[in-house]
């Protein structure tokens, strides 16, 4: 029988130091551009900056997952998740907010640009919950699938808004909106700010609006019901890829004992693999607001 994976988040919060692009040496930099390229996304993932802080570790993850990434049944899987996830989304009851921004002074034209934010974040927020619970598997001992065959993706499957993201950070922020990124934090139990949050923030009325939705749902059961429903489904399809890349458990632990802090990684990646299926499912509740 297969193990079980119970989603779990760290007792305590470990230190997050994800680098940025910005800051990623040549090499680093070149591995960035080929997982976007791959990916077909145009941003890192916190996620995916926050591993590559252990670099032996993040090297044997992206080494290993790349060719499964490239494939028909990675964008497959890839798909069954968001459709998942816009099904549990529609679970909670969501307030439809157009006609309010359009009395606040939104144009279609600026609708139609928070749609496409938000369309970026619904495609390209599933590979990432698949890298982080393959992660989690290989490093709590688990082996993938032995198949090693995949069919490889022809054409494009990413957002055809492929645009460079403008993020508030906190430091750009009025105080309004620090104010929302606080109770983002203190609500969902998080040190910091999801990069979605802080490029939906780019419309600060609109998002404040968005947030105060969706925020009465997530301390229920209701919700906690979806979240667990979309991590059991993540772990399922991981299990059940090819693992082109060879990866094994053992290969993959020795490789993040080699970065020295072994038992940190872990935390680091259970906090991910925890925190991502919330993201999954408040991104595709905002979708559900602008229909």
């Amino acid at each position: 029988m297969t193990p079980a994976l119970a989603r779990q988040k760290p007792s305590s919060i470990p230190p997050i130091n994800p680098v940025p692009e910005y800051l990623a040496d040549e090499k680093l930099r070149a591995v960035y551009e080929d997982t976007k390229l791959v990916l077909q996304v145009p941003w890192m993932g916190v996620v995916t900056m926050a591993f590559a802080h252990y670099p032996k570790f993040y090297g044997a993850l992206w080494g290993g997952m790349r060719s499964l990434a490239t494939s028909a049944e990675f964008v497959a899987a890839c798909r069954v998740l968001r459709s998942s996830a816009e099904e549990e989304a529609s679970k909670l009851a969501s307030t439809q907010l157009v006609e309010r921004l359009r009395g606040l002074g939104y144009a279609d034209r600026e609708l139609d640009e928070i749609r496409g934010q938000i369309e970026v974040f619904s495609h390209g927020n599933m590979p990432y919950l698949l890298i982080a619970t393959a992660a989690r598997l290989l490093l709590e001992g688990q082996d993938l699938s032995s198949e090693r065959w995949t069919t490889p993706f022809e054409g494009s499957h990413g957002s055809p808004n492929q645009i460079r993201l403008t993020l508030i950070e906190p430091h750009h922020a009025d105080a309004p909106t620090r104010k929302v990124y606080e109770e983002i934090k203190t609500t969902l139990g998080l040190p910091f700010v999801n990069t979605d949050y802080r490029a939906l923030a780019r419309w600060p009325s609109y998002f404040a609006m968005a947030w105060d939705d969706l925020r009465p749902h997530i301390d229920t059961e209701e919700y906690r019901g979806c979240l667990e429903r979309i991590h059991v489904l993540a772990v399922d399809l991981i299990r059940g890829l090819p693992n082109p890349g060879e990866l094994t458990s053992a290969q993959f632990r020795d490789s993040a004992a080699h970065d020295g802090r072994f038992d940190e990684i872990v935390e680091v990646v259970r906090l991910f693999q925890w925190l991502l299926p919330g993201l999954v499912v408040n991104v595709a509740h905002f979708r559900q607001q602008l229909h």
